[in-house]
């Protein structure tokens, strides 16, 4: 039985990052935990799963963001796609 969460590789995957990320990667920690994991009390892993993965898609497709103009991630990335934006995608 497979008992591991997608959100743990996630953050652990994250957690590689470079020096310099690291304020974002405790900023999206600290959201996960306390929206989420903090926020609920799980009866199995598949809610745990399916609450994450519908915060996810809120976090990233709905909920407006303070760094890419207070519009959500999703968004903001389709403009700079489309050369609608200053900004530029890190690769």
């Amino acid at each position: 039985m497979d008992t591991s969460l997608p959100a743990e590789r996630v953050v652990r995957v994250l957690d590689q990052g470079k020096p310099n990320q690291n304020a974002y990667i405790e900023r999206f920690n600290r959201s996960f935990r306390s929206e989420v994991l903090s926020a609920y009390l799980f009866e199995d892993l598949e809610q745990v799963s399916q609450i994450a993965w519908e915060w996810m898609i809120e976090h990233n497709e709905e909920r407006p963001h303070d760094a890419p103009g207070k519009i959500p991630l999703l968004v903001f990335r389709e403009r700079v796609e489309a050369g609608n934006s200053s900004y530029e995608l890190s690769a």
